[in-house]
């Protein structure tokens, strides 16, 4: 959590220069020329792509893939987040999916997997609750609905592999995942609680905790010795649980406890060590929080049975990074080298229309801005020639001639948390397995 240089404008547990804010119109000064580009790359992307109603081609495009990386060109747009639900049907009706994973806090997951799989609580009040400071993005009806009908397919199908909702990300240590781990100590090592509690002591938040003001606190309140003094408990606690910790006797569901407690002590241990990296550090902080994201993700492929959707920021899911000198390896890499083919990534493009984007990084609530059509150099003015108005594309096996113009890095669009007109340096082809490219969105329907 940089204090006091700009950084990014799309990363959680950053700030953004004031210098990238000031417009509000993303290309709104550029002409959109409309003459085409050579004809060869047109051509061999018009030959490789398929329309986006053809949700069987995208299917054979993921294959075997145990886990599908789902990107996203903006944090709100409103297609964005109908896509992926659209995505993670067919995949749970065709493939045997059964995991949403979604860029927000482990305990955030842990509250709606409860709802998702057992009725326990108010998805709205939750997503309320958590989806606060930098997940705001987050709070919207597109999610509400994906997470009602997600329940609504585990009671209809209660003799099937149930879906489960994870998040795989470290914002916020809520209580959920302290009770877990309280839980385990209780049923399981109760001599180990009065070793335990104190660390947690004060790190765990209380009942009703909101999200948003506890980040707030933790980044802009607390003095680096605290936010390390916190981690260093946290990690404490972790040590203790992992060494001492373990299960009397050998049965199957005290080790399958156990290892849910580990987990849930790792994730609080993750979330209390990325706000602890000194603020000259931020590119180590950057690479940590995307290592978790993919350790996290990982955990859960290996732990629970089923296949998973990861939605993300393209830049999480990439397996480039358009920024190295301050976020040097994205999840997207590291879930590759741990996965190997069983990890594909989806990144999502699109051409004009609306996002929502906070304004800079002290305002709490988002605004709606206008995108204007890509201007001509971009990735998007060349996508958007082609001759379906929304498609998908297997980068990998597309024409020799869409090969070599995907490899070439150009202007990219990238919306985050902040409002901004940068557009980075991406070679699609080097980055996403698949692209799927709208021709407009929609800002995303906030809560």
């Amino acid at each position: 959590m940089s204090r006091t240089r700009p950084v990014s404008r799309r990363r959680l547990l950053g700030l953004t220069s004031a210098a990238v804010l000031a417009s509000g119109t993303f290309g709104a000064g550029a002409a959109a020329a409309r003459t085409s580009p050579a004809a060869g790359p047109l051509d061999a992307l018009n030959r490789g792509a398929r329309p986006l109603r053809d949700m069987g081609a995208l299917g054979r495009m993921v294959g075997g893939a145990r886990v599908v990386g789902l990107g996203e060109a903006s944090h709100s747009g409103h297609e964005f987040f109908t896509l992926k639900q659209r995505v993670f049907r067919h995949l749970v009706a065709t493939k045997g999916f059964t995991t949403f994973a979604l860029e927000a806090s482990w305990s955030t997951g842990l509250r709606l997997d409860a709802y998702v799989t057992r009725g326990v609580g108010d998805p709205a009040q939750i997503m309320r609750d958590e989806f606060q400071g930098q997940y705001v993005f987050w709070n919207t009806e597109e999610y509400l609905d994906l997470i009602r009908w997600m329940r609504r397919y585990n009671v209809a199908h209660s003799g099937w592999p149930q879906l489960r909702f994870v998040g795989n990300d470290l914002g916020f240590p809520g209580k959920a995942a302290f009770d877990q781990v309280f839980d385990y100590l209780a049923a399981y090592r109760p001599e180990l609680t009065d070793a335990i509690e104190p660390l947690y002591a004060p790190l765990r938040p209380e009942a009703g905790t909101e999200a948003g003001p506890w980040m707030a606190n933790q980044l802009f309140a607390k003095s680096a010795t605290e936010r390390k003094a916190d981690a260093d408990a946290a990690t404490s606690a972790l040590a203790l649980l992992r060494d001492r910790g373990r299960p009397h006797g050998s049965g199957r569901h005290g080790r399958e406890a156990y290892a849910w407690a580990v987990q849930n002590a790792t994730a609080l241990a993750q979330s209390f060590t990325g706000y602890a990296f000194p603020d000259e550090q931020f590119p180590e902080r950057m690479r940590y929080r995307d290592q978790a994201m993919a350790a996290n993700t990982t955990w859960w492929l290996r732990h629970r049975s089923g296949r998973i959707l990861l939605a993300s920021n393209n830049g999480h899911i990439a397996y480039t990074s358009d920024n190295p000198a301050e976020f040097p390896e994205p999840a997207g890499a590291v879930l590759r080298r741990r996965l190997g083919d069983d990890y594909v990534n989806i990144g999502l493009t699109f051409n004009e229309g609306t996002v929502n984007a906070l304004p800079d990084h002290t305002a709490q609530q988002p605004e709606t801005y206008t995108v204007a059509p890509a201007p001509e150099g971009h990735n998007e003015s060349t996508l958007d020639k082609v001759r379906y108005r929304d498609f998908s594309i297997d980068l990998r096996t597309a024409p020799a001639a869409a090969r070599t113009w995907l490899d070439t890095a150009r202007p990219t669009r990238s919306f985050g948390l902040y409002w901004s007109t940068d557009a980075p340096q991406i070679a699609l082809g080097r980055s996403y397995d698949i692209l799927i490219h709208l021709h407009r969105i929609e800002a995303g329907h906030l809560r």
